[in-house]
């Protein structure tokens, strides 16, 4: 493996992390707050709406799995 791409992996994962925090406390960032995660992160804004718009669809993907999940196999041991 070439250094560079285990080094772009890295900062990928890092920028992956702070996107995951970001999301974490706000789902729906507003025009402002998108300038500021896509300079912290490295990437124009639009990068930013379209991975928060991914991450939401997943996020509600997963949400409606879990509640599934919840009605067929009850959580209760009784």
């Amino acid at each position: 493996l070439p250094i560079s791409l285990s080094l772009n992996n890295a900062s990928f994962l890092e920028q992956l992390e702070e996107l995951e925090k970001m999301f974490q406390e706000d789902h729906y960032p507003d025009n402002e707050k998108r300038r500021e995660i896509a300079a912290v992160v490295g990437v124009t804004p639009q990068r930013i709406m379209v991975w928060f718009q991914n991450r939401r669809a997943k996020w509600r993907k997963l949400e409606k799995l879990s509640v599934k999940g919840n009605k067929k196999y009850p959580t209760s041991s009784a």
